[in-house]
């Protein structure tokens, strides 16, 4: 045994085998530990109500000398953190300062869980691998920097159901930005905060094991959530072949990139039916003109699929220019690099059609002729527009994925507005006219 000092403790000599303790001789107990590799701990032994307890204080370097023996004090004088004097003589009083140890650790994750905030669940809700799709993340994302805003930085626990009510109302009525009533918005934004809340309410807990949320406050809404009637907006059928017959004159006349992409990506999701974030984003390595189909590696469903096109689709991408140094079929100047929103194209489509036609709304338009002007099956509609089935036969028996078979059905719609684009280009150039003589 010896007096520890600065100078003994770095002079010592790591053991060959097993680690060695060196005891201090003012201190009973108080020791420091030494491994063969050289790391220096502190230790205190003792007895608790007659058990041996040997606690770690803590790595020398980490842990001066008098603040392993004698504990460390704040500015003010307060002991914020026992030394081997004050753990000792608990231990004599029966206090085990592993236990102490255990009580503090469990207090501070309690607080720390208590102060996770709104924006902490989101970031982790979001952060999963492999289990939301980007357009989920960038939805969540948008609504925790607009409707949200206010409450981002909150504690999730402190989010409460008046709290929820009152925005939730707001939204209702007035909108995001007051400029009118946003039920779709109100919906969608507190959907995603009690999805957030129930992931919070599974990851976080008490000290005392119990959940950090026992209630979801968005359950306060139940009696004031309003039903969105269904959307059926579609291209109306009589304005089909204007609709298409404007496009490809607009084609024509297209004055820049970004605006042919537009158009060129208008006219691919009324052949196509499909979603604007996938047919948007598709890229030429996806496409093979040479057989006819499109690939879709990741869609909404998750099920990859195989899509056949059109004759009309083929040329239709046959005649894209492509852009040097860009994946994207439908390429712009934007920093994604591609068509997001042709909006320019949707509004000029939208009155040619004589409704507010949205790209939805084209998806919806080419499941209605589909079924209903071509006579095309509708579970051969739901593999084009890449719903699976929900029948069992259909799910374990049939082809989901490679969907070439279904060419003659996606030919047959092409065909059909081709036509009525005709129809409709021999009424704008008047020959449907028949003069009239006398």
């Amino acid at each position: 045994m010896a007096r520890l000092t600065k100078s003994y403790i770095d002079g010592i000599t790591p053991p060959e085998k097993e680690s060695k303790i060196h005891w201090d001789d003012d201190i009973k107990g108080f020791g420091v530990r030494v491994s063969p590799r050289g790391k220096k701990v502190f230790i205190a032994q003792g007895r608790v109500l007659g058990t041996a307890v040997c606690y770690t204080i803590g790595e020398y370097g980490t842990f001066k000398l008098d603040e392993a023996r004698d504990g460390i004090k704040d500015s003010g004088g307060r002991l914020i953190q026992q030394g081997a004097r004050h753990i000792l003589q608990g231990m004599k009083d029966g206090i085990d300062p592993r236990e102490v140890k255990k009580q503090k650790l469990a207090a501070q994750k309690a607080n720390k869980v208590a102060q996770v905030t709104l924006d902490d669940v989101a970031q982790q809700y979001m952060g999963r691998p492999g289990k939301l799709k980007p357009r989920s993340i960038q939805e969540i994302t948008r609504h925790m920097i607009t409707t949200f805003e206010k409450w981002q930085d909150k504690p999730i626990a402190s989010i409460t159901e008046d709290m929820c009510r009152q925005r939730y109302n707001e939204i209702l009525t007035k909108g995001l930005r007051g400029k009118g009533p946003a039920p779709s918005q109100a919906i969608q934004s507190f959907s995603i905060l009690r999805a957030l809340i129930n992931y919070a309410m599974r990851q976080y807990r008490k000290a005392d094991g119990t959940p950090l949320i026992l209630f979801n406050p968005v359950g306060a809404l139940k009696d004031d959530w309003v039903t969105l009637p269904e959307r059926k907006t579609r291209i109306p059928e009589s304005k089909m072949g204007a609709v298409w017959y404007s496009l490809e004159q607009w084609r024509e006349e297209a004055y820049n990139r970004a605006t042919l992409s537009g158009i060129d990506l208008v006219m691919f999701l009324i052949l196509t039916g499909a979603r604007i974030g996938e047919a948007s984003a598709l890229t030429w390595d996806r496409v093979n003109l040479d057989e006819g189909w499109w690939h879709l590696p990741d869609p909404k469903n998750s099920n990859p699929v195989w899509l056949p096109l059109s004759r009309q689709a083929v040329e239709l991408l046959e005649t894209r220019q492509r852009v040097e140094g860009s994946p994207f079929v439908f390429a712009s100047w934007s920093k994604d690099g591609h068509i997001k929103d042709p909006r320019e194209t949707m509004m000029k489509v939208s009155e040619v059609a004589g409704t507010k036609i949205s790209p939805h709304d084209l998806r919806r338009s080419f499941t209605t002729f589909s079924v209903a002007e071509c006579g095309v099956d509708l579970h051969k509609v739901e593999l084009l527009t890449n719903h699976v089935p929900k029948g069992v036969t259909a799910r374990h028996y049939l082809e989901t994925s490679h969907l070439q078979y279904l060419k003659p059905e996606v030919q047959t719609l092409a065909d059909w507005i081709h036509k009525k684009a005709r129809h409709a280009e021999r009424v704008a150039k008047g020959e449907n006219v028949i003069a009239l003589t006398g």
